[in-house]
């Protein structure tokens, strides 16, 4: 199988790259939208994922991987909520700001950009390398 794409976000203030390269791999559990639960179900292990900031910084960080698919998550109240484990594989060169983003014609499809909401969305393979190039410019 080939490998798929995704973004997942977070509230830095909450879980920082910094929280998630100190951990070693975390589970991705609270996500509670069914969009992003269908994506997570859809998450294959060695899937690789851009780690994003939401909220305080609106910028990539880094890239991680799927180590384990989907689970039950257990911070959920109710059954059919689902996490994946994740483990960081690098910080960006630098960090891709979301304005940056909204500027390059090559990512105005991104999800990011289009349903800037979602906390887990695809990528496309093109979209991931991008942004990875974007952050060894300038």
């Amino acid at each position: 199988m080939t490998t798929q794409y995704w973004l997942v976000k977070s509230e830095p203030a909450a879980y920082s790259w910094a929280d998630f390269v100190r951990d070693g791999r975390t589970a991705w559990t609270g996500v509670r939208n069914n969009a992003a639960r269908l994506h997570l179900k859809a998450m294959r292990r060695g899937d690789a994922v851009l780690f994003y900031h939401s909220n305080d910084g609106k910028c990539v960080v880094g890239t991680a991987r799927v180590t384990k698919t989907a689970f039950p998550d257990l911070t959920a109240d109710e059954a059919g909520w689902v996490a994946v484990e994740l483990a960081p594989v690098a910080p960006l060169a630098r960090p891709v700001a979301l304005a940056e983003i909204k500027a390059d014609p090559r990512l105005s499809k991104m999800e990011l950009v289009r349903q800037s909401r979602l906390s887990v969305s695809p990528v496309q393979p093109d979209e991931f390398a991008r942004i990875r190039a974007l952050s060894k410019s300038k």
